[in-house]
């Protein structure tokens, strides 16, 4: 996650907005969690404080969910996007998120798409297009652009298209719930 939070802030810089990334080190073990803030402002960002009061929250590792406080500081109005194929209630959030906005609550198999389209594990570059679709607070093209620019070559496209898929699978999920929610 500290490279995904490096390429967001890259992908803001590349919109004309100011960004800053930087990790957070818990214990320094090998295996420990490991968290990464992003801040994207349209003004110049002072503050170099950890962030208490996230707008979202992005899951890497759902096996984390149960064991440290993710969803601290966010609020009702936050957004979540938590790699995995499973939805809220099968991990056992139903009732925690009943009070947030479903609209912005969304799963996606990043890693899923990430084998499928990288070969390997590896969900930063599907997490950050699901992000852009979910939040609309970074484009797609921005996204791509600086995936693109971080990883040359063949690994840079595969990269790419695995973000443009989780794009296009959260959107799509944004559109069944819409017309859920009108029927």
């Amino acid at each position: 996650m500290v490279t995904a939070a490096e390429i967001l802030s890259v992908a803001a810089f590349g919109e004309g907005r100011h960004a800053q990334a930087f990790p957070s080190f818990g214990s320094e073990r090998t295996g420990a969690p490991v968290v990464s803030f992003c801040r994207i402002d349209d003004f110049e960002i002072r503050t170099r404080e950890p962030v208490m009061e996230p707008d979202a929250v992005i899951v890497q590792d759902v096996t984390l969910i149960h064991q440290v406080d993710l969803f601290s500081g966010l609020s009702k109005d936050g957004y979540v996007l938590v790699n995995t194929s499973r939805d809220f209630d099968e991990l056992g959030f139903g009732d925690f998120f009943s009070e947030f906005r479903p609209e912005r609550l969304v799963t996606c198999p990043a890693t899923e798409l990430a084998l499928e389209l990288l070969g390997r594990p590896l969900p930063n570059a599907a997490l950050l297009g699901g992000f852009a679709a979910l939040t609309g607070q970074i484009t797609m093209t921005a996204i791509d652009k600086a995936v693109r620019d971080r990883f040359a070559g063949p690994v840079g496209e595969r990269n790419a298209a695995a973000a443009a898929a989780a794009f296009s699978f959260v959107t799509s999920k944004e559109e069944e719930l819409a017309r859920a929610s009108s029927d």
